[in-house]
Formats: structure tokens, C-alpha cells, sequence
């Protein structure tokens, strides 16, 4: 076909896609500088490629990616990305609905990892901790939730691995006795606070966020796929106001997402 007869549209937006799926996440300026394509141009482009669940772009740090919907075959798979993706628009509205951010956080080894944050979308200002930060397992809210709920074989795996490392801040997974109860808590009051040891902030550079945060796990009958967590600044609101006022929104939004990542697309 001569090139007079295509659709410029069309070539344009999937140059875009061909880049996302190169570089796997870009910013709105990165794809900017790889296609040449104007700022105003590629931000409809992308509104399109969105609508069409092709891309999805994150709250957290307001990246754009392939999506794993029409195209997983097309992408390295992360069997996060799919629980991150139906989360960003639960946790927006939770966000708007509650003022407070949240974090959504998924196991990556020796440590948590963030996978989606709106902090971004909260009027009150917080630490820059974002995607891809990592959260300790043992001295967090996120951690103690996903231990908790998560099968017995997968929790001695991971506390055999914290045994065995260098980070002075998993000693806990040498006092198997202390942490059965922290874990008997948890699932008894339903949600996960911070061990009152940590001082937040990331584990390999702790300093006092000033913060307090509420954890519940995205789970199905199986497994645990996920956490997710409420934040606030801890001279506003004790732990106890906390869950009598959102508890119950947060762990409506956990189900929610539950319920989409159990029914992710083969």
C-alpha cells in the first residue's frame, strides 16, 4: 500500500505501543523523546490505547505500560501486574473517599515490594516511598498480613530465607514462638499493624515517616496474592479510630480485587 493511503493515526499510536513494548514502562516524556510524537498528540493516543485495556498507566508514578489484558503473550509476565492493574482504580476511589493513600504491596524475595501506591492522589503530604520500594516482611503491616493468611508451607519458606539473611531487621524469624502469636493477632483482629519497633521508612535506610498504617491480604481461598494498607499521619488519628472509621473499606476494596485476580484471563 502505498504510503499516501495509511493511517497516520494508526501508525502513530502503534508506534507507541511497539516502544511500550520495547522498554517495557515509560513516562509521558520518555515516549516524547523515543517517537518524536507531541506531548498533546501522545497523551490521546495513550487515552485510546487505554480505553482499549492495550496500555495501563499507574497512579503510583504515572508510568505507562503494555497491558496484561489483550497482550500477555507479547510481555515478560509478572504474576503481579495483573492484581497491580485491577487495584489502581479500587484504589483511587478509596483514596477520594477517605482523603488517607494506600499501598498496594506483592512478595519479592527476602522483601516486599510496592506495586501501586496512591499517594499521589492524597492532599497530605507523605514520604516519596513509591513503586518498587521495599517493605520488610517481619516489622510491617504489609508483611505480618501476607504471613498470616498466607499457606503454611509458603510462610516457613519465606521465614527460612529471613533466617538466613544479613538484615539486622528479620530477627524476628528466629523466634518462631513470638511471631505465632503476631500472626494469631493479625487474624484474629483482621488487619496488620507496624511491630511498634519500626520506625518506617525504607528497611536499608529506617527513619520516622511520622506515619501509621492498617494492612489487610487480597486473598482467595488458596493463596495470597497481595496486600494492601491505609496510611495516615500518626498524630491525626490513633490505630483505634482508624479501624472503627475504614477497616471496612479497606477490606471491601481487598475483596474486590481478590475476586478480579481470581478471575484473571488464561
Amino acid at each position: 500500500m502505498p504510503k499516501s493511503e495509511t493511517i497516520r493515526s494508526l501508525e502513530r499510536g502503534l508506534q507507541v505501543f511497539k516502544v511500550l513494548q520495547t522498554i517495557q514502562t515509560a513516562t509521558l516524556l520518555q515516549l516524547h523523546q523515543r517517537t518524536g510524537i507531541s506531548k498533546p498528540s501522545l497523551l490521546r493516543i495513550l487515552l485510546t490505547l487505554t480505553h482499549e485495556g492495550m496500555v495501563h498507566r499507574r497512579i503510583g508514578d504515572g508510568r505507562y505500560h503494555v497491558s496484561t489484558k489483550p497482550v500477555r503473550v507479547t510481555r515478560k509476565d509478572d504474576p503481579f501486574d495483573y492484581v497491580a492493574e485491577v487495584a489502581t482504580p479500587l484504589l483511587d476511589r478509596l483514596c477520594q473517599k477517605i482523603i488517607w493513600p494506600s499501598d498496594l504491596a506483592v512478595p519479592a524475595g527476602d522483601h516486599m515490594e510496592i506495586r501501586e501506591t496512591s499517594r499521589t492522589l492524597s492532599p497530605f503530604v507523605f514520604n516519596s516511598a513509591g513503586i518498587g520500594n521495599q517493605i520488610n516482611w517481619l516489622l510491617t503491616g504489609h508483611g505480618r498480613a501476607y504471613l498470616a493468611y498466607c499457606p503454611k508451607e509458603e510462610r516457613e519458606s519465606i521465614l527460612a530465607r529471613l533466617r538466613g539473611s544479613a538484615n539486622r531487621q528479620n530477627w524476628l524469624a528466629s523466634h518462631p514462638g513470638r511471631l505465632d502469636k503476631i500472626f494469631a493477632e493479625v487474624r484474629r483482629c483482621g488487619y496488620a499493624t507496624r511491630d511498634p519497633s519500626f520506625s518506617g521508612g525504607l528497611y536499608e535506610h529506617p527513619s520516622d515517616d511520622g506515619l501509621s498504617g492498617i494492612a489487610v491480604p487480597i486473598r482467595t481461598a488458596d493463596r495470597v496474592h497481595a496486600t494492601i494498607n491505609i496510611l495516615w499521619v500518626r498524630r491525626a488519628l490513633t490505630i483505634k479510630d482508624m479501624v472503627l472509621q475504614h477497616l471496612p473499606d479497606l477490606q471491601r476494596v481487598a475483596k474486590k480485587i481478590a475476586a478480579s485476580a481470581s478471575n484473571k484471563p488464561a
